[in-house]
C-alpha cells in the first residue's frame, strides 16, 4: 500500500464582480483570487485491496461519491485509463464549509497533484487545472494555489505575480448563505460598484497590502438580505482591529481582513475570538 499526502489550500476573493448571465445558465464572472494558508490535510491510500472510501474528522462531509474528493480520483484514473485496487482518501477539515473559502475545490485540486506527481506529472500544472474544470468551477484556481485573475465561471485563469506578504485574519460567523440565490437575486437588482479589478492586478504587483485593502470587493455583499448586517458587523470589527481592508470572500458567510504584519494578525484575531465567530490567521501562499 501507498501513502500519498498533500495539503489543500484555501482561497479568498480579493474581488470579485458578477458581470452577466450567460445564455448556458451560468454567469460571467471576473474575480481576483488568491490562496492562503488555511489548510486540510489530505492522505490518500492507495492498493488497500478494499472498496472505495473517504473518511473525514468533520460532520456534515459526503464520504461517497458525491464529494468532490472522489470525483477528482474517479477523473484522475479514467483520464489516465488506470484503476487502482482500492482507495481511501482521509481528510483532516479545517476550512471551514460554506465559507467561501473553496474547501471541497481545494481538496478535490490536493487529491489531483498528489495523484499526478505520484504517477510522475502526465499532465502539466495548467494541464491538470484545465482538466479539473469538469468537475467544479473554483479547482482549476486550487490545483494552481498561486494569486490569478479568474474571469469565465472563473476556470479561465491568468496568474499574477505578486511581492505582497499579506497576513489574513479570517471569521466564518454560523450563518450562511446560497450561492444560486445570490446569483438570482444579483440578476434582479443594479450593481452600485463594481469592483476595480485592473487596479488590483496592478497593486498586487507593487506589494502593497494597505492599497490592496481600499480595492477589496465583492459584489456579493449586495445582494445579502437581513444579514448584510451581520457580515457588515464583522468588517467593522476588523477594521477597529487594524485591518487594510475587510470583506466578504466568495459569496459567503467568511468574512476576511487583511494585515501587514503576522504581530498585527494575530492581536486582531484574539479580538475577534471574543465573538461568537470561528476565526482563523493566515497569509498568502
Amino acid at each position: 500500500m501507498i501513502t500519498l499526502q498533500e495539503p489543500a489550500y484555501a482561497k479568498v476573493n480579493l474581488t470579485l464582480d458578477v458581470l452577466y448571465k450567460r445564455e448556458d445558465g451560468y454567469h460571467e464572472i471576473e474575480t481576483v483570487m488568491q490562496s492562503v494558508s488555511l489548510c486540510d490535510d489530505i492522505e490518500i491510500d492507495l492498493d488497500t485491496h478494499k472498496p472505495w472510501c473517504i473518511q473525514c474528522d468533520a460532520e456534515g462531509i459526503p464520504l461517497d461519491s458525491k464529494n468532490l474528493v472522489w470525483k477528482a480520483a474517479r477523473l484522475f484514473f479514467d483520464t489516465i485509463e488506470e484503476e487502482p485496487d482500492g482507495i481511501k482518501i482521509r481528510i483532516t477539515k479545517r476550512i471551514p464549509s460554506e465559507a467561501g473559502l473553496a474547501g471541497g475545490s481545494a481538496d478535490a485540486a490536493a487529491v489531483l497533484r498528489a495523484l499526478n506527481r505520484w504517477k510522475g506529472s502526465p499532465f502539466s500544472k495548467e494541464a491538470l487545472a484545465d482538466l479539473s474544470a469538469k468537475i467544479g468551477s473554483d479547482i482549476p484556481f486550487c490545483v494552481r494555489k498561486e494569486t490569478a485573475l479568474a474571469c469565465g465561471r472563473g476556470e479561465r485563469l491568468k496568474g499574477l505575480k505578486t511581492s505582497a506578504r499579506i497576513y489574513y485574519v479570517i471569521c466564518k460567523p454560523e450563518l450562511s448563505f446560497s450561492t444560486p440565490k445570490l446569483y438570482a437575486k444579483l440578476d434582479q437588482v443594479p450593481i452600485q460598484k463594481h469592483p476595480e479589478t485592473q487596479a488590483m492586478c496592478e497593486v498586487l504587483c507593487k506589494g502593497s497590502a494597505q492599497e490592496i485593502g481600499t480595492l477589496l470587493c465583492n459584489v456579493f455583499e449586495e445582494a445579502l438580505g437581513e444579514e448584510r448586517s451581520q457580515i457588515e458587523s464583522i468588517k467593522k470589527m476588523l477594521l477597529q482591529n487594524g485591518a487594510c481592508g475587510a470583506q466578504m470572500t466568495g459569496s459567503g458567510s467568511a468574512v476576511f481582513g487583511i494585515f501587514t504584519s503576522q504581530e498585527a494578525a494575530e492581536a486582531a484575531a484574539q479580538a475577534m475570538k471574543t465573538q461568537p465567530l470561528k476565526v482563523f490567521t493566515a497569509m498568502n501562499v
